[in-house]
């Protein structure tokens, strides 16, 4: 009897204890880190110096250390080696992951031999475009060169012409808030804990962040073009102190997301903020155009003054983030007619679509 107990405890027990393991797994915060270019796209080239192999030493150490410090994130890489991967699929394999945070790592390269320094990019348009910034993007989405078919694929991008950059032109991400503040933090660890000079932190039309279905940035870490920051940049020392600098910008950056969790409460799509029976919803078959303008960790009250001037408040959530939402109408039209007056008040708004209270694509 006492053998047999002993059986079906451990039968009972190892799927429970898969099913727990499980469970953490997904309350593990995901981070996919991606090394630019590789393989047969070596990126910007001094001499001997590559970018790829500059972009991989700093992705692999910058996972070593946020495995070794952060128990509770689960690092994935765009690649671990020096291989070609297409960029669509960096995209694809954070999306699949669903990851909470994409980090694309890149050395940057300019006609100027003087010019040095770091900056980071997060997807989107700037007002004050630079003939730098444009450049900068242009020289990284280069890496299209190597794919097949990627006219097609990349919705008529021409790498070698700046014009095809209007497809970025009235782009706004829905993940624009989160990743500005990861840019911030990892720009502020790259100049004060890094040194490096400070470059800023910018928008521009990266082909790598297009598809990412969530915050995403792009740091180059310095110029490969500046024989200084070229050799730094290529040291060991150089390495490990960009990696640590992206490393305690992530700490900060997940930190920040656990306190916004444990303030939140996560709740379903909910439909009585204001007067949102007023919103023109029409039947589960009909698309609902809605204009995103704020995101919070937690609920606002109904008379928050943040909502005067807008009609048909209506909210939803996506893990443990309230979106709010105004103007929701089946006519597309009527919603952009009214984009121009919320971004007034909300420059970063945009529109999102549903589909029997789902959002959709």
């Amino acid at each position: 009897m006492r053998k047999l107990f002993i059986f079906i405890f451990i039968s009972f027990a190892a799927p429970l204890t898969a099913a727990a393991q499980q469970a953490k797994a997904k309350d593990k915060f995901i981070l996919v880190i991606d090394a630019g270019h590789g393989g047969k796209d070596p990126g910007a080239v001094n001499g001997k110096s590559y970018e790829k192999d500059i972009n991989l030493d700093v992705a692999l150490e910058l996972g070593r250390l946020i495995e070794k410090e952060c128990k509770d994130v689960q690092v994935i890489y765009t690649r671990k080696t020096d291989v070609f991967v297409e960029l669509y699929k960096r995209a694809e394999i954070a999306n699949k992951a669903k990851a909470n945070l994409f980090i694309s790592i890149h050395t940057n390269s300019s006609k100027s031999k003087s010019a040095y320094g770091a900056e980071t990019y997060l997807l989107g348009v700037e007002a004050d475009r630079t003939s730098a910034n444009l450049n900068a993007a242009i020289a990284e989405n280069n890496a299209v060169i190597y794919e097949s078919d990627y006219e097609t694929r990349y919705e008529g991008y021409d790498p070698n012409s700046p014009e095809s950059m209007i497809i970025f032109e009235f782009l706004q991400n829905e993940y624009q808030s989160e990743s500005q503040k990861m840019a911030i933090l990892v720009q502020n660890q790259m100049t004060g804990f890094g040194g490096r000079p400070d470059r800023g932190v910018h928008q521009a039309g990266y082909l790598v962040l297009w598809k990412n279905a969530m915050p995403s940035i792009l740091v180059e870490l310095g110029f490969i073009s500046n024989t200084d920051e070229c050799r730094y940049l290529c040291s060991t020392e150089g390495k490990n102190k960009m990696a640590e600098c992206l490393k305690r910008a992530f700490v900060s950056y997940l930190e920040d997301s656990r306190k916004q969790d444990n303030k939140a409460n996560i709740v379903n799509i909910v439909d009585n903020v204001n007067n949102v029976n007023n919103v023109n919803d029409g039947n589960d078959d009909q698309t609902i155009y809605r204009i995103q303008f704020m995101t919070s960790g937690s609920r606002l009250k109904d008379n928050d003054k943040r909502f005067d001037g807008l009609e048909r408040i209506w909210t939803y959530s996506e893990g443990s983030l309230i979106k709010y939402t105004c103007f929701g109408d089946t006519d597309q039209n009527q919603v952009k007619a009214k984009l121009s007056q919320v971004r007034k008040k909300y420059p970063d708004a945009f529109i999102v679509k549903f589909k029997g209270g789902e959002k959709i694509k």
